[in-house]
């Protein structure tokens, strides 16, 4: 059975770059257009894997990882920060609010699949 991965983002020219190279890998792909749809689509369907961008209207990515680590289902989740905030700053608030790892964009699907396979269980 594939894994799901919820790919968040408000450009969908990224979530397509995104689901595309994870459809390509055999990965199910469930996209959400910002934190609180991600919220809500991972409160109906439980997903393997959250892919987030940072900045996003409605909830950026912190607000979401903090959200989704306060469920019990999502305690253990990895969930990845794929954005173009790269300050030390901002990954460490990542950190402190859960996110197993921090991608810059733009990606390298290569590299993307690789991060994706070494945290999904």
């Amino acid at each position: 059975m594939s894994k799901i991965i919820l790919v968040v983002d408000d450009s969908s020219s990224m979530r397509q770059m995104v689901a595309f190279t994870l459809t390509s890998s055999g990965y199910k792909v469930i996209q959400a257009l910002d934190g609180q749809d991600a919220l809500e689509k991972a409160n109906e369907q439980q997903v393997d894997l959250v892919l987030t961008d940072q900045n996003m209207p409605i909830m950026d990515g912190l607000t979401l990882i903090q959200n989704l680590r306060e469920l019990p289902l999502y305690q253990k989740t990895p969930i990845l920060m794929l954005t173009t905030e790269s300050s030390d700053d901002m990954k460490l608030k990542g950190k402190a609010a859960g996110a197993t790892g921090w991608l810059i964009k733009p990606f390298d699907p290569i590299r993307l699949i690789e991060v994706i396979q070494k945290v999904i269980n």
